[in-house]
């Protein structure tokens, strides 16, 4: 979900769960320890400072219907097994056996009322417009449930192995790891098998070990992982992939994640330059990307104009990138015109643009305002949570298609200026069953998109993470998602 008024108000789920950070109880000793990068402007280890750290805590102690595994694959959880019928329009799932926390056991029914309830926690977000496919669940005959949709759903069960959609039951989850809060971070131990309902395995203990999770800002986590108090290090962006790159110890361990998703800038008002499409494209027009991708050093980083991102999987080619015969010189001396025409001639005004902290922030802060400075604009730089102008989103997404996108760039989402119209088209293309069709009004939704210039596109997301060895539970994932359960399981015994 994109960021409302400013990125700290992240979902109620995920304060729940990274309300175990920070906590000022004694320190425990872990097995490991891992480090999520902090991405707001927030202490380290508080609940704000990482909507990642929610999600992974969240994720570790309630399991939806399924999971991802450390590949970013789906797997069973809740449920063991599951058929589609072949209109696609009804998933039937089995449930595995087991009991929910307060010792009830876990039935087609009270799976049923959890995910109603998650389902409706994520009404009028980017999610629930990629959910809202699900027309009804159902509880069937002891342990099975069935989820009836309106309209094909082909990344259902990517969705369903969201962390939002973890299933509680008086709001305790199943598991499979157990949070205790813990000095400056959280520690996850795996919950016995028979405390889950499950039968008992002989020497279960010697088959887990102990996780501790702490948020840091990027060069803390950086320097604890060079001294080796911790073991790997998840969650990084752009602003701090420098500070990798420039160590030795850093390139030699550091794990690019291949995700797609959206980074740029959202306009954030309608006052002003903001308040005309041509003007907004103006700002679009003036910026160097070709520089900036060469001034971050980020192997493989290649910049974009387009709304939808490269790689997803129903792109129609329909839609190019902008302005590729016109050369930057021409682009900001267009620019620079349609804001003299609005000013007048008079004083150009100043935008206020919100980014986070580390250096690849510096480096795309340098650029901006050479760029907007060349079309005659001021360039205030301003925290990620302040009130701004234009407000930097980076976000990965969930699944590889152009709705993601829609979903997210959407009236829905965005707290500024949007494009019904946009609205309206992504609406027709997610009920349009003939997959040609739908990628022709996917184009035309991006096209609209493109058009009234909410959304100044730059590049794909940048993530990475750090850690060294092949056995740890981590593996570099296109989600950019590195679930917890898996860590938790010693290396001897996979």
């Amino acid at each position: 979900m994109l960021p409302r008024a400013v990125p700290t108000g992240f979902p109620p789920f995920v304060l729940a769960a990274a309300a175990l950070l920070g906590a000022c109880t004694p320190h425990e000793d872990a097995d490991l320890t891992v480090a999520v990068v902090a991405d707001a402007p927030a202490a380290p280890g508080h609940a704000a400072s990482s909507r990642l750290a929610g999600q992974l805590l969240a994720g570790a102690t309630a399991e939806g219907l399924v999971a991802l595994d450390e590949e970013g694959r789906v797997i069973p959880a809740l449920a063991d097994r599951w058929i589609v019928t072949d209109d696609g329009q009804s998933y039937i799932f089995r449930l595995r056996t087991g009991t929910w926390p307060d010792g009830s056991p876990i039935t087609g029914e009270s799976i049923r009322a959890a995910l109603d309830a998650a389902l409706a926690a994520q009404r009028g977000t980017a999610l629930g417009l990629d959910l809202d496919g699900v027309e009804e669940v159902r509880a069937m005959a002891g342990r099975v449930v069935e989820l009836r949709l309106s309209h094909g759903m082909p990344d259902l069960l990517q969705l369903l192995a969201q962390p939002e959609l973890g299933l509680l039951r008086r709001d305790r989850g199943t598991g499979p790891l157990l949070a205790k809060r813990a000095r400056g971070g959280t520690l996850l131990t795996a919950i016995a098998p028979e405390k889950r309902g499950l039968p008992p395995v002989e020497g279960w203990q010697g088959l887990t070990h102990s996780v501790r999770l702490e948020v840091l800002p990027g060069d803390q986590a950086l320097a604890r992982y060079a001294e080796g108090s911790i073991t790997a290090v998840i969650g990084g962006t752009f602003a701090d992939a420098q500070r990798v790159t420039r160590t030795a110890l850093g390139r030699s361990t550091a794990r690019p994640d291949p995700v797609i998703g959206l980074f740029g800038l959202a306009v954030q008002g309608t006052d002003g330059v903001l308040s005309a499409p041509e003007f907004r494209e103006a700002l679009a027009m003036a910026i160097d990307r070709d520089a900036l991708a060469a001034s971050l050093e980020v192997g493989g980083w290649q910049p974009t104009t387009r709304m939808i991102g490269r790689g997803v999987a129903d792109d129609s080619g329909l839609v190019d990138e902008r302005w590729q015969n016109r050369s930057l010189a021409d682009r900001q001396a267009s620019a620079a015109g349609r804001l003299t025409r609005w000013t007048g001639g008079g004083k150009h005004p100043v935008l206020r643009v919100a980014l986070p902290a580390g250096p690849g922030a510096d480096i795309l802060a340098a650029r901006l305002a050479a760029d907007f400075g060349a079309i005659g604009l001021g360039f205030v730089r301003v925290a990620i949570g302040a009130p701004a102008d234009l407000r930097l989103i980076d976000q990965v997404a969930r699944y590889p298609r152009s709705q993601w996108f829609l979903n997210q760039l959407s009236c829905v989402a965005l707290r500024g200026p949007c494009s019904a119209e946009a609205d309206a088209l992504a609406r027709k293309a997610r009920a349009e069953a003939d997959p040609a069709k739908a990628a022709d009004v996917v184009a035309e939704a991006e096209a609209k998109l493109t058009q009234a210039n909410i959304f100044l596109p730059l590049g794909p997301p940048v993530r990475w993470s750090l850690w060294s060895g092949s056995d740890l539970g981590l593996a570099a994932n296109r989600w950019g998602y590195h679930p917890l359960a898996p860590l938790a399981i010693r290396p001897d015994t996979r």
